[in-house]
């Protein structure tokens, strides 16, 4: 057999955390054993599925590296299929045609619910009370139609729904991948709409003859749709189908282990693109929720199709860590190629203002050796801002402090002896700032803060000696003359 997943969002909305790593499971798990990973779009809810979320979708899928094997199939666009299935199913006798209206069904749940409230009243005797709760679970019960042994229609032209002939009596079993084995009695399944009375199919129907045709061999998915597995196998059983395995994946919690809100972090995928966030950081923290090999934290791509695995997904639900995405984050920055991560940076570059030629120079000079200074490409960015702050520079409270009188004169002293320097390197300006220091008496103690201050206004950087080679001769000497000016004037 080879294997066949699917991921299948609807585009009500935007891809979500959840989504993403429901489809990242799918993706590996049939990448692992050389099958094929599809995509459809389960978009036939016309009045809350747009193209917007679609194309969203897509876009989303297309950043992390999901790519389904084959176009993605429209759910919509297979509609006569579906009711083809069900009409078949009846001439089976393992669907029916039911005349119950849906007004009916409604009363029905009414008059349920109006008993359960009056088996609450206060002076109400055990046994009336007994006699309204069972009353009312009879009619809370999931629905078996009166039509599902056949009969006569009310009229020629009664309208009707097509209903699942649901299983009778006994245990309903289902060994799930990841749950277990997971048992409902077969009186909790009801005898479910195929087809509404206007011949269009309903969800379960589709979903389940989308898998059939798809051949799909594995449908991982979220544990809320663990009760729809109940009702779908009937269907496959019902049309001699191969009934796939089935896998429920535990829901993401909040770092607190409450439901998942946009406080923990609970926001489209494409957002934390927006954040900074590289699709491989994404991936491979999206792996660590809810899956685990061993007490390995980080894994390329590679090495997750290599060793994913049903066996290592938990029960229970992950919980979403913002802090611990930032460190998987910031691992996969320091290993991205420096010509793809600069180009993948210029968007936030420019988000922190105009970027001229020489400022992009000196960033590009840089990066090699300033990988380690953000877990997002937007911290990675603002890390840049001393080599592109405009001249004069805007000193901050603690570079003020610095340049004081003293300090003014001993950048005015070092700034000769810059100018001498022949050749402008990392090494030769870091031994000829040594050697100064050594010729003067002074420390890098009584040095240092002026210059730095000079050189990046009280910015956060690293050493001062590539800080000098990355900014240049000119530059350099530049910024170190704008505050001997200053503190000459």
């Amino acid at each position: 057999m080879r294997v066949v997943t699917r991921f299948a969002p609807s585009p009500t909305g935007m891809l979500h955390i959840g989504g993403a790593r429901t489809a990242l499971f799918n993706y590996l798990f049939a990448k692992r054993y050389g099958g094929r990973f599809l995509l459809r779009i389960e978009d036939t809810d016309h009045e809350r599925s747009t193209p917007e979320a679609t194309a969203a979708i897509l876009d989303a899928m297309n950043w992390l590296g999901l790519t389904p094997d084959e176009p993605p199939l429209m759910q919509s666009e297979r509609a006569g299929r579906h009711a083809d299935v069900a009409h078949e199913m009846v001439a089976r006798g393992t669907a029916f045609r039911c005349y119950v209206s849906a007004e009916e069904l409604q009363a029905r749940r009414d008059l349920g619910e109006e008993k359960r409230v009056a088996a609450r009243r206060e002076g109400l005797g055990d046994a009336k009370k007994a006699v309204l709760l069972a009353e009312a679970g009879a009619l809370l019960a999931p629905f078996r139609s009166p039509w599902r042994d056949g009969g006569a229609p009310p009229s020629a032209d009664a309208p009707y729904v097509v209903r699942l002939r649901a299983p009778d009596g006994g245990d309903r079993i289902v060994e799930d991948g990841v749950q277990g084995t997971v048992k409902v009695h077969s009186s909790e399944i009801d005898d479910l709409v195929l087809l509404r009375t206007d011949n269009t199919p309903t969800y379960m129907l589709a979903v389940v003859v989308d898998d059939h045709d798809m051949d799909v061999t594995h449908v991982i998915r979220g544990d809320d749709h663990l009760r729809n597995t109940f009702r779908q196998i009937p269907i496959y059983e019902a049309m001699g189908w191969a009934v796939p395995h089935f896998s429920h994946l535990p829901m993401i919690h909040g770092n607190d282990g409450g439901k998942l809100s946009k406080r923990h972090g609970a926001l489209s995928t494409t957002v934390y693109r927006e954040l900074g966030y590289l699709p491989e950081g994404m991936k491979a923290y999206l792996l660590r929720l809810g899956w685990s090999h061993g007490d390995q934290e980080i894994f390329t791509e590679d090495e997750a199709i290599r060793l994913f695995g049903l066996d290592g997904i938990n029960k229970a639900p992950a919980r979403l860590d913002l802090e611990k995405l930032g460190t998987v984050n910031a691992h996969f920055i320091r290993e991205a190629g420096n010509d793809r991560l600069f180009d993948l940076l210029i968007p936030f570059l420019r988000a922190e203002g105009d970027l001229d030629p020489s400022a992009r120079d000196r960033i590009r000079t840089a990066l090699p050796h300033m990988k380690d200074r953000g877990a997002t490409l937007v911290e990675l960015a603002a890390a840049f801002r001393f080599l592109r702050a405009a001249r004069p520079l805007e000193l901050a409270k603690n570079a003020k402090k610095a340049l004081s009188e003293e300090g003014v004169d001993r950048l005015r002293k070092l700034s000769s002896e810059l100018r001498n320097l022949a050749a402008w390197t990392t090494a030769s300006i870091s031994e000829m700032i040594a050697t100064y220091c050594t010729a003067t008496g002074l420390s890098m103690g009584q040095i240092g803060p002026p210059l730095r201050a000079a050189l990046t206004g009280g910015l956060p950087a690293p050493d001062l000696a590539p800080v000098m080679d990355w900014l240049g001769r000119e530059e350099t000497l530049g910024r170190i003359d704008d505050q001997i000016q200053t503190g000459a004037g």
